[in-house]
């Protein structure tokens, strides 16, 4: 269904295009004359500190390891404080959003559909943003808090600390997390379906920073601190979903240690794997390789959960979720205020998580606002709080139900001081067909690191060729190689020891990027408040009240409502001043060398002829060159000067 279109606006006023802020059927970012192509400045710059970081890491180990592991310390102990209020209010934010008349407003043109369907949308945002943590976190987590509760939480080992462990996991994996990465999502997404924006991290501050600031070195630095963090992000989860395949090759084979060799080689294969994936686009690579990923995972955790203790688990989840929503406030406040166990808890698990996945939000929040293009704000909003949070119930619930279930019924093998990547591998060897889910388990860790690694190979590219949705294939797969690259160098340097040192630095990373979120919330709320939607809903209620209270007074009962013109300063808009800058600058029209071009909103053609589907100017008919004082050209554009889409 087309967009509707907007009725003529009367001709004395100076609206651009002629056209009432209100009546604006919204732009995206596709319809724009934007020159793409690589912001030198952005990628050579986060190009540099890359390999100054590979260059420290392989003369220096030892200092790589020391100097991250202080600055982690001094983080996680001095701005604890600031994460945990972060997350809080990007929560409160959110949910509020969805359940005001915000959240009717769509991340698209007024009418347009969504641009995939709901399955392959929900498999996409759960294979970027949860991932390997499912098979590496989900037997470990929970075991870990069962044998070493929270402060004040429960005695170890008990079946109130089976309950709070489970509470703590799903708080640190839940709404928490993906409300970061929905936040950056949804004003991503806004700025580039709605506003006509290119989709950066750095668009999103132009309401309250102005467009110059963006386009120069404030808006660049925010641009290149995200790529730095989605690399550095990606690279260590990489590292951690190739030590766990490595550890399964040795479990099954019994050979033993297969050692770096063997752990870079599969590296290198799954490398080509996202590669190939990558460039294929995200309709037929992301979305093919997302659909088999959630069958293949889903197929194992049916399995676990039938094979294993399959009454306990249907008791032990739903007990467990209740339990995290009575705990909620309660795991909320634990923090430094609460005595030494308190904070040191708070800091090696709490404050961990919270650093990491703001670390996280630019690479799986650019992504879900590729791919959440037509839904509305409510919508997108309520679908990545809760289904990723109903799939943690249930990986989690099931992976770790049934860990806690071993280790409370006496099996000794399985305890929280074995390794994580050891972890699920003797869960599954407790179990039947002990010899064949590995392998399940294996594929299903390739296909994460592939669906992740596309996907943050896939942002970097866009973040580094300013803001273009289909970045070049050569750029993506530069990005693809120096993951690749700082993966192999940290296992070659010291395998553990490097990719700790590694995590370090990316929760170090996330500090700027928690001030950066919080400013967030004021942008994209600055932003929404001028929406067409919201312009044309406060100019219903007011004319609705005016006329209601006005037929009450002058008829009675025997009245009815009629639109006509009111004297100036009377109307639904007295209050509201439709020519302000802030509300009508976004919607003019500008060609490629950033000239304002006319455009007819009704018809939606620019004057001289250019054209969203071909990215050229095409012969204009006798109408059109009587709207506009340009010749008739046919220009074909270079690749840099392609739609978005």
């Amino acid at each position: 269904m087309d967009a509707p279109r907007p009725t003529s606006t009367p001709v004395d006023t100076d609206y651009p295009h002629d056209t009432h802020p209100g009546l604006v059927p919204g732009i995206a970012v596709d319809e724009q004359r934007v020159r793409y192509g690589t912001d030198r400045l952005v990628f050579g710059i986060a190009a540099a500190l890359i390999v100054g970081f590979i260059i420290w890491g392989v003369t220096s180990t030892e200092s790589l390891t020391a100097v991250s592991g202080v600055a982690l310390t001094w983080v996680v102990s001095n701005t604890g404080w600031l994460f945990n209020i972060l997350v809080a209010v990007v929560l409160a934010f959110l949910i509020y959003l969805g359940l005001s008349k915000y959240g009717r407003i769509p991340l698209g043109r007024d009418g347009e559909k969504p641009e995939f369907k709901t399955f392959s949308w929900i498999t996409m945002m759960f294979s970027a943003g949860v991932g390997i943590g499912i098979f590496f976190f989900g037997p470990y987590e929970p075991l870990y808090y069962y044998m070493n509760p929270a402060p004040g939480a429960a005695d170890p080992e008990t079946i109130e600390a089976m309950h709070k462990a489970m509470a703590q996991t799903l708080y640190h994996w839940g709404f928490h997390a993906w409300a970061l990465y929905s936040l950056v999502g949804a004003a991503v997404a806004y700025g580039a379906y709605r506003r006509g924006r290119v989709p950066l991290m750095s668009s999103i501050f132009t309401p309250i920073f102005g467009k110059d600031r963006v386009n120069g070195w404030q808006g660049k630095t925010i641009d290149m601190l995200a790529i730095v963090a989605t690399l550095f992000g990606t690279a260590a989860s990489l590292g951690i979903g190739t030590l766990q395949i490595g550890r399964g090759v040795e479990i099954v084979s019994g050979i033993g240690d297969i050692g770096n060799s063997a752990l870079i080689a599969i590296i290198m294969v799954l490398t080509i794997g996202f590669i190939l994936s990558a460039v294929s686009g995200v309709g037929r690579g992301i979305r093919w390789l997302s659909n088999i990923n959630m069958t293949a995972a889903f197929g194992l955790a049916v399995f676990i959960f039938v094979a294993g203790p399959t009454l306990f688990l249907l008791n032990f989840l739903p007990s467990a979720t209740f339990e995290y929503f009575g705990d909620f406030f309660e795991m909320m406040t634990r923090s430094a205020s609460w005595g030494e166990e308190a904070a040191a808890f708070s800091e090696a698990w709490t404050v961990f998580y919270w650093a990491w996945w703001a670390s996280w939000a630019p690479f799986v929040g650019i992504f879900l606002a590729r791919i959440s293009r037509g839904r509305t704000l409510k919508q997108y909003i309520f679908a990545t709080l809760a289904v990723p949070f109903m799939v943690c119930v249930l990986a989690f619930g099931t992976f770790g139900g049934t860990t806690l279930w071993m280790r409370a019924n006496g099996n000794e093998s399985i305890t929280a001081e074995t390794s994580p990547q050891d972890l699920l591998f003797e869960v599954l060897h407790a179990l039947p067909l002990g010899s064949i889910t590995p392998f399940i388990a294996m594929f299903c860790l390739a296909v994460f690191f592939v669906t992740s690694a596309d996907s943050a190979s896939l942002v970097m590219g866009t973040l580094s060729q300013r803001g273009n949705p289909d970045p070049d294939k050569k750029v993506t797969i530069f990005w693809g190689l120096a993951m690749m690259g700082i993966a192999v160098v940290m296992l070659l340097i010291g395998g553990n020891e490097a990719l700790s040192g590694l995590q370090n630095l990316i929760i170090v990373s996330a500090l700027p990027f928690a001030v950066i979120l919080l400013f967030m919330i004021a942008a994209f709320f600055k932003d929404l408040q001028t929406d067409p939607a919201v312009i044309r809903t406060e100019y219903a209620q007011t004319a609705l009240e005016n006329a209601v209270r006005s037929g009450i007074d002058e008829h009675g009962d025997d009245f009815a409502l009629s639109v006509e013109k009111a004297a100036e300063g009377e109307g639904a808009g007295a209050a509201f001043d439709s020519s302000a800058d802030e509300v009508t600058q976004w919607y003019q029209r500008y060609d490629e060398d950033g000239n304002p071009v006319d455009y007819d909103y009704e018809s939606g053609e620019y004057a001289d002829g250019w054209t969203p589907e071909t990215g050229a100017i095409r012969a204009v008919d006798a109408v059109d060159t009587e709207r506009s004082p340009r010749s008739p050209v046919d220009v074909d554009h270079d690749g840099d000067q392609q739609p978005a889409r």
